[in-house]
């Protein structure tokens, strides 16, 4: 039989790894640190070298006003109680819990900086799996609380999220004040994803300490484009590219604020059916995408596939 050679590429470049989480060993409470990144090739192509593996982070709403009522249908009554939709989330099998601060919005319910503080303490005491937190999405109000949340979470080595080219110095600062990880966000754009990292390192912030959040979609041209991207960037961080060889990580979520997920039409089907694999643009320039099952995935448990996921990978 003739010998049919694997098609290895060589590359000149490697992913970076990133560290979330910090055990007592690190000042920290969790029960383990998690790597991510260290790839030497492309996703999936194990011959090339597949790094660390990739991670799933089950997310938690601090306040699930306005969020569609499929998305958080699986977990019940517990969706009103962040700890113990956390708790929830480590009995699913979840490697992170990233939860979301919703609460601070300013045009919601407004809650104080110190309220949104006490619930992710009271989330750190409850889980010990590592943590990604955001804030509500408003910029200044999101700094003030970032910065409370750092210094709450010293030792505990979370990711903050996120940064954007708007509004990154003073997340940054909080970040690297107590040690954490930062999410660095750009449009779905290889070159404003590198200028992210690029204003990130001249602020002072290591890029072992970054994890690119790119953008994703889910359906259609959206899926397509989005999944060019993220190859492109990859492509270029192993040709050599130092300004690109952080983590990825995706957040799926917003397929749920998608019309396609959740709006009634007949000729569409069932909306509980379709809800959990719809996903694409909502014209904001967010977007989101369910998460594909891999054989790096964590198994799907009961009331898993339909849920809301962030999902972290190098």
């Amino acid at each position: 039989m003739v010998e049919v050679p694997v098609p290895k590429e060589k590359w000149s470049g490697k992913i970076g790894t990133v560290a979330v989480g910090g055990t007592p060993a690190e000042g920290g409470s969790r029960s383990s640190q998690l790597m991510l990144g260290g790839e030497s090739g492309m996703p999936f192509l194990s011959y090339e070298g597949l790094g660390h593996r990739q991670r799933l982070a089950g997310e938690v709403l601090d306040s699930t006003d306005g969020v569609p009522e499929l998305s958080v249908a699986p977990f019940g009554e517990v969706a009103s109680d962040p700890v113990a939709w956390a708790q929830r989330w480590k009995e699913l099998g979840a490697d992170m819990i990233c939860l979301k601060l919703r609460s601070l919005d300013p045009e919601g319910r407004n809650a104080s900086v110190e309220d949104a503080v006490a619930t992710v303490k009271d989330v750190l005491k409850a889980v010990d799996l590592p943590l990604i937190v955001y804030g509500g999405g408003n910029q200044e109000k999101d700094a003030q609380a970032m910065e409370a949340v750092s210094n709450a979470c010293a030792g505990e080595r979370v990711l903050l999220a996120h940064a954007e080219e708007n509004a990154y110095k003073s997340i940054a600062a909080a970040a690297t004040a107590n040690g954490h990880g930062l999410i660095a966000y750009s449009n779905l754009d290889v070159n404003l994803a590198k200028q992210m990292n690029i204003l990130l390192a001249d602020f002072g912030t290591k890029l072992d300490n970054v994890v690119m959040d790119p953008l994703m979609a889910a359906l259609g041209m959206g899926l397509e484009y989005s999944y060019s991207v993220n190859e492109r960037i990859r492509l270029a961080a192993l040709m050599g590219d130092r300004m690109l060889r952080t983590p990825m990580c995706c957040d799926l979520t917003s397929a749920w604020e998608a019309r396609e997920a959740t709006e009634e039409n007949a000729a569409w089907g069932d909306p509980a059916e379709r809800g959990g694999v719809v996903g694409g643009h909502d014209g904001t320039g967010r977007a989101g995408l369910r998460r594909r099952p891999t054989d790096r995935s964590p198994p799907a448990q009961p009331g898993d596939i339909e849920g809301r996921h962030h999902r972290t990978e190098g």
